[in-house]
């Protein structure tokens, strides 16, 4: 069974009640907490609630997705993504001010997967989440064949385990983000060649590209920095002003 519990954690009261509305209509279950202090104790309790059961029962119970609001009183949508970023990789879309780009770029550098503008349209923030979770349940789903279970990749040093979702760097396990894994494989995947923008839009994030979107500047930022150079003067990951990204295949 999908899992479709997600948390909507917003100050505005009333934003909250018409979002659960729409949400529950298209299928989730929305809970719902007003500060970031509220969230992290929920998503807590959540946890504690999965290491006590097993099986089905936690296929339902845990969260799938989080979207957070950048301006609450109490602990901000960015202070509360740092604390969530230490203890989950759940996948988290962040609400912004419409047209505050600084906030969208700290809160993808921070480890968000995507972002909606505020006021934002029911219609666009349900296709935002659908496309996560259809990537999550794709690779999850992956993950049951025989293929996938043997499903590894080793170039310079960085090793994926698809069927697991794991990365390694020279054996040291690196945490990425449910977008960041999968942006990664793709150029992995793609080594020594041209991925374009295009291509990691649409086959990572789940949308077309738009005109000024950083999103995937900052995801490659995130692994870069999570990746470091293969050795000094040699990148990884080499940007291809205004094409997109190559993964740098080095001798051995």
């Amino acid at each position: 069974m999908n899992n479709n519990r997600i948390l909507l954690i917003d100050d505005d009261i009333e934003l909250c009640k018409l979002l659960s509305d729409y949400l529950s209509s298209e299928g989730f279950i929305v809970d719902s907490v007003h500060d970031g202090v509220a969230a992290l104790e929920k998503i807590r309790q959540q946890n504690e609630l999965i290491n006590s059961q097993s099986g089905a029962a936690q296929s339902t119970e845990h969260y799938a997705l989080l979207i957070l609001d950048v301006m609450m009183p109490v602990k901000n949508g960015f202070e509360t993504l740092a604390d969530i970023r230490k203890f989950s990789l759940v996948p988290v879309i962040m609400l912004t001010a419409k047209g505050e780009k600084v906030d969208r770029i700290v809160g993808l550098e921070m480890g968000a997967d995507d972002y909606v503008a505020k006021p934002c349209d029911p219609r666009e923030l349900v296709a935002r989440m659908r496309a996560i979770l259809r990537r999550a349940q794709a690779s999850a789903q992956s993950s049951d064949t025989a293929d996938a279970m043997t499903s590894e990749m080793t170039i310079n040093q960085v090793k994926l385990d698809i069927a697991n979702r794991q990365v390694y760097l020279k054996d040291s396990e690196i945490e990425c983000t449910a977008t960041e894994f999968e942006i990664l494989v793709l150029l992995l995947k793609q080594a020594g060649k041209l991925v374009s923008k295009n291509q990691i839009s649409e086959q990572c994030l789940g949308k077309r590209l738009q005109t000024f979107d950083r999103s995937i500047d900052m995801h490659i930022s995130n692994l870069r920095k999570k990746l470091d150079d293969y050795a000094p003067g040699k990148a990884r990951i080499k940007t291809v002003r205004g094409n997109g990204y190559q993964y740098l295949v080095w001798p051995e």
